[in-house]
């Protein structure tokens, strides 16, 4: 099969998904992998699609094979960390969902939302005060709230001991 085939195979499962269609898009993706099954992208899209309907345990293989793969591209790489990070956390691996989730926010601290799911995987495992110092820290860069921004300071200061008093 050549590159370009593999393109329009992986924009039609794109187009059945956001035309609501993901189990269809699911067939088209998983035929794709047995075509090309070391090919990064093909694993990430096929993971992704399993998450969207609900086959986190499924989609758990793909995320990891993808990762493994140097050749993912830095956007697809970051998504498949939230993804895998994600997945593991709901299906109660939540030590292997705080490692991953951990090495997003290393390779993409600006991520919001990578500190976000690692916070919530912090929890699982109760690490509340760090959880709750990356969702205090993220409040306070990222808030709009004109009365959050206010404080911003004050967050950013108590957020790294929640315990201090006077």
């Amino acid at each position: 099969m050549s590159a370009q085939k593999k393109k329009d195979l992986l924009d039609e499962a794109e187009r059945l998904r956001a035309e609501g269609r993901p189990e269809e898009a699911r067939e088209r993706l998983l035929a794709l992998t047995a075509e090309y099954p070391h090919d990064a992208e093909v694993a990430y899209r096929t993971a992704w699609i399993h998450d969207v309907l609900g086959l986190e345990a499924e989609a758990v293989t793909y995320y990891e094979r993808c990762l493994a793969k140097p050749e993912l591209s830095t956007e697809d790489r970051r998504g498949a960390l939230l993804g895998l990070g994600s997945t593991y956390r709901i299906l109660g691996r939540y030590g292997q969902a705080v490692e991953i989730l951990r090495r997003g926010v290393e390779e993409f601290p600006e991520d919001g939302a990578l500190r976000t799911f690692l916070s919530m995987a912090l929890f699982n495992t109760g690490e509340h005060h760090e959880a709750m110092r990356l969702l205090l820290e993220l409040t306070a860069a990222t808030s709009d709230d004109p009365h959050v921004q206010g404080y911003r300071r004050a967050i950013e200061h108590y957020a790294k001991d929640l315990h201090e008093t006077v």
